[in-house]
C-alpha cells in the first residue's frame, strides 16, 4: 500500500516548491499565500468561479520561465500563464493551489525593424505600448481587440481578433515567429522575420490559440504595416435587420476594403450612446425606427481618394436599404469606435449573464442570428449584441439568470453555429467557460487528435489543466 502522507508533509512540499521558485525569480518576484491578491484569481470571464493560486511568479527572462516550468513539471504543479488578465473565457483563471506565471515584468518592445516591417516584443507588452512604439516609424500592428490594455502574449494565447480583422486578419495572420518555453523547460524558436516558411510542421500556428496549454511564448515577432494617414467612419442605420445582414457581403465585395465593418443592434447602440454620452447626429425619429446599424471605417494614404471612397460607400449603403449614411467627424468617429470596443462593459452594466463570440461563415449570419433570437425567446431569455459583421464573428449578450437554463440555451446556440459550418469561439477562446461545450459538440476524432498533441507537448499535464480538455489532462497537484 502507498505511504499515507498528512498535512505536514504537504505543507513542507509547498514550502519547498516556494523556496525553489523564489530562487529562480528572486524572493521579491514571488507571491505566496496572503500576498497573492484577488486580481490573480480570475480574468474578465462571466460565470466562472475565481480560484486563488498558491504562487504567483513574475519572471523577466525566458530562462527564468524555463526554470519555473521545470520545477512545476517535477512537482506536478498546475501552471496558468497571465498577461493583462482581460480575457473573456477564463483561460487566465488559475487552478486552486497552482502557479500563475505573470508576464507583467516581461513587457519590453525589444526591436522595431522598419526594413522588414516587424517588431520583436515580450509577451507582457500591451497593445497601447506597442502602438506608441510603432507609430514612431510610421508603422502599425493591426490586431485591435476590444481592450488595448491587453497583452501581445494574451493575444497569442487566444488568437485574438477585433474590429480590424475584416481587412488585416487575426493574430495568427500577424505573428511570424515565437520564442516559446515547453513545460519540460526546453526553449524553442519557431518561424522568424521571414514572411513564409515551408520547412516542417508550423509550430508557430500550433501554439497560437492554444490558450497556454502547449507552451508559453516568451518572445513574439509580429508583422507591421504602414500607417495610413487618412480615415473616415460611416454610420448607417437600417430599419430592417435582414437588410443589415444582406448588405455586409456586398460591402466586402465592393472593392472599398473597409478596415472596420461592424453591426450593432439598436438596444446595444442605445446603451452605448447613453453610457458614453455619444452625440452621433442621428435624428430621434430615425433612431426610433431602426433595428440595427452598420459601422464602416475606410482608410487611405490620400485624402481625395478617401473622400471618393466615402461617397461611393454612402451611395452603396443607400442602394442596400440603409435609411441614411452619416459620415462622422473625427471626434465622433473616434468616440464611437472606442464605445464599440467597450461594449463588454456596457453589457455588464445592463446585467448580462454571459457573452458569446460565435463565428459562422459571413453569409450565414442572418440564419444564425435569427435562430439565436428564437432559441432565446423560447427559453424566456434575451439575446442582444453586435459583432464583426465583415468576418462573421457574432458577439451576443445572453440575458438568462438561471444557470441550468442558460447552459442548455448556450449548448443549443453553439450547436446551430457548428451546423452552419462555424465554431464556438472566433477570438475569445474556449478557456474554462466554454470548454465543456466544445467537448460535447466537437468531432470526437478531432478531440482525440488534439489530446495526442497535448500529450506530446505536455506529458505531465501541468499547463492550464481544464482548458480545452477535461480533467483527464489535469496533473496531480
Amino acid at each position: 500500500m502507498p505511504e499515507r502522507r498528512g498535512p505536514r508533509y504537504y505543507a513542507a512540499a509547498v514550502d519547498d516548491i516556494a523556496t525553489r521558485l523564489a530562487e529562480i525569480v528572486g524572493p521579491g518576484n514571488l507571491l505566496t499565500g496572503g500576498a497573492v491578491s484577488e486580481d490573480y484569481s480570475h480574468d474578465e470571464a462571466l460565470g466562472t468561479t475565481p480560484q486563488k493560486p498558491a504562487h504567483v511568479a513574475k519572471p523577466v527572462t525566458a530562462q527564468e520561465v524555463a526554470g519555473l516550468l521545470t520545477v512545476a513539471t517535477e512537482h506536478r504543479v498546475p501552471v496558468t500563464a497571465r498577461g493583462s488578465g482581460c480575457g473573456l473565457s477564463g483561460a487566465a483563471q488559475p487552478v486552486a493551489g497552482g502557479l500563475v506565471i505573470s508576464f507583467e515584468r516581461m513587457n519590453a518592445v525589444l526591436e522595431v525593424d522598419a526594413d522588414n516591417h516587424v517588431a520583436v516584443v515580450q509577451p507582457g507588452v500591451t497593445l497601447t505600448d506597442l502602438d506608441a512604439k510603432t507609430a514612431e516609424v510610421g508603422l502599425s500592428y493591426t490586431v485591435y481587440p476590444g481592450e488595448l490594455s491587453s497583452s501581445v502574449g494574451g493575444n497569442v494565447g487566444t488568437n485574438a481578433g477585433g474590429m480590424r480583422a475584416v481587412k488585416y486578419g487575426v493574430t495568427r495572420h500577424n505573428v511570424l515567429g515565437l520564442q516559446a518555453v515547453l513545460p519540460t523547460g526546453e526553449i524553442i524558436r519557431t518561424g522568424g522575420k521571414m514572411s513564409k516558411v515551408s520547412s516542417g510542421y508550423d509550430l508557430t500556428q500550433l501554439i497560437i490559440g492554444s490558450e497556454g496549454t502547449l507552451a508559453l511564448a516568451t518572445e513574439v515577432i509580429v508583422k507591421l504595416v504602414p500607417r495610413l494617414a487618412h480615415g473616415a467612419t460611416v454610420l448607417a442605420p437600417f430599419g430592417d435587420f435582414e437588410r443589415v445582414m444582406a448588405a455586409v457581403p456586398k460591402i466586402v465585395s465592393s472593392g472599398l476594403a473597409p478596415s472596420i465593418l461592424e453591426y450593432v443592434d439598436n438596444i446595444t447602440m442605445a446603451a452605448l450612446v447613453n453610457r458614453e454620452n455619444l452625440e452621433l447626429g442621428i435624428p430621434e425619429e430615425i433612431r426610433n425606427r431602426c433595428e440595427a446599424y452598420l459601422v464602416v471605417a475606410l482608410e487611405n494614404r490620400d485624402a481625395d481618394r478617401l473622400y471618393e471612397d466615402a461617397e461611393s460607400l454612402g451611395e452603396l449603403l443607400s442602394a442596400l436599404g440603409a435609411v441614411d449614411a452619416y459620415v462622422l467627424d473625427g471626434s465622433a468617429a473616434r468616440r464611437l469606435i472606442e464605445a464599440r470596443e467597450k461594449v463588454f462593459w456596457a453589457a455588464k452594466a445592463l446585467g448580462v449573464d454571459d457573452i458569446i463570440d460565435v463565428v459562422v461563415p459571413r453569409a450565414s449570419m442572418p440564419q444564425f442570428l435569427t435562430a439565436t433570437r428564437e432559441l432565446a425567446l423560447g427559453a424566456g431569455a434575451h439575446a442582444l449584441g453586435c459583432g464583426h459583421a465583415g468576418d462573421g464573428n457574432v458577439h451576443v449578450g445572453i440575458f438568462c439568470p438561471d444557470a441550468e437554463d442558460r447552459k442548455k440555451l448556450l449548448s443549443e446556440i453553439f450547436a446551430v453555429a457548428m451546423r452552419l459550418g462555424g465554431a464556438i469561439s472566433g477570438e475569445h477562446g474556449l478557456g474554462r467557460a466554454k470548454t465543456s461545450y466544445f467537448l460535447e459538440l466537437e468531432d470526437p476524432a478531432k478531440i482525440a487528435l488534439l489530446r495526442r498533441i497535448k500529450q506530446s507537448f505536455d506529458p505531465a499535464g501541468i499547463l492550464n489543466p481544464g482548458v480545452l480538455f477535461d480533467r483527464s489532462h489535469q496533473c496531480a497537484s
